[in-house]
């Protein structure tokens, strides 16, 4: 019955917070429909307290550091990109273009600054893009949020990293913040029962700028499974286990499918 009243919540919420952003995409500044998101994501995470008996618990943002950096997160849960909004005041992240087709959300992403990756535009020209939207976010000092597995991942599993998460990590020249989280056993991937308890969403120690490929995506990739691990109450083997297959492997250049961040098309 929690579950249930809590997906009542989440689309009455959802869908009441879509249409009254709509004035606010018609303003010069980001800055009302970024208030906006915050109130949403807090109201969310509201509901999934008090409807759904998941209590969320951040920790580690201290760790964050001053200014624009890149934020890699384990992705288990639906609710992730909510608890992570609920954290930030001006938060940009990567998505794939597929949601450009609901005509509100396309809008609302766009006053955003949210970097939306052309899947049918070939590698050459989705780099180019990525490029000029990571200026504009460095420009204001943003934070930019991505998944690098670019699925939801079953609790205990891992899909294998992007190499997109470096591209970004070397593009911005800043620290890449990895994120670790057990959220995934109160709202598995996404399924519409949550079950009662806590979870932890969990800011790790920064990767410094400047490492070369193979030794920042083997550093990210330990760094949160294992902590992801730890948290979900499992010991992290000495070597990871393989990563599952790719649920959606990515076509030849200029088809739809998997992006070089991660984002696919439904």
């Amino acid at each position: 019955m929690r579950s249930l009243l809590f997906q009542i919540a989440y689309w009455i919420t959802s869908l009441f917070f879509a249409l009254t952003a709509a004035p606010l995409i018609l303003i010069p500044s980001r800055k009302p429909v970024m208030l906006w998101i915050l109130a949403y994501t807090r109201t969310m995470q509201f509901w999934m307290r008090w409807i759904g008996g998941v209590k969320v618990r951040v920790i580690g943002k201290e760790r964050l550091p001053e200014g624009p950096c890149i934020i890699a997160a384990k992705h288990q849960s639906w609710g992730d990109g909510i608890v992570m909004f609920s954290q930030f005041y001006d938060l940009a992240f990567v998505t794939g273009d597929h949601l450009e087709k609901f005509p509100l959300i396309g809008g609302i992403l766009k006053k955003m600054g949210a970097i939306v990756v052309d899947n049918c535009g070939g590698a050459y020209a989705r780099a180019q893009l990525v490029d000029e939207e990571l200026k504009k976010a460095q420009a204001h000092g943003r934070r930019i949020l991505i998944y690098p597995e670019g699925h939801l991942a079953p609790v205990g599993e891992r899909y294998r990293y992007k190499r997109g998460v470096f591209h970004m990590y070397s593009a911005y020249g800043c620290p890449a913040v990895p994120v670790a989280t057990n959220l995934g056993r109160r709202w598995p991937q996404q399924a519409w029962r949550l079950i009662p308890g806590e979870a932890v969403i969990e800011f790790l120690d920064p990767i410094p700028p400047g490492l070369d490929k193979e030794i920042f995506m083997a550093r990210l990739e330990e760094t949160i499974e294992r902590r992801s691990l730890e948290l979900i109450g499992l010991e992290a083997p000495d070597v990871l286990h393989p990563p599952l297959p790719d649920p959606r492997p990515a076509k030849r250049d200029g088809e739809s499918g998997r992006d070089m961040l991660g984002a696919r098309r439904p």
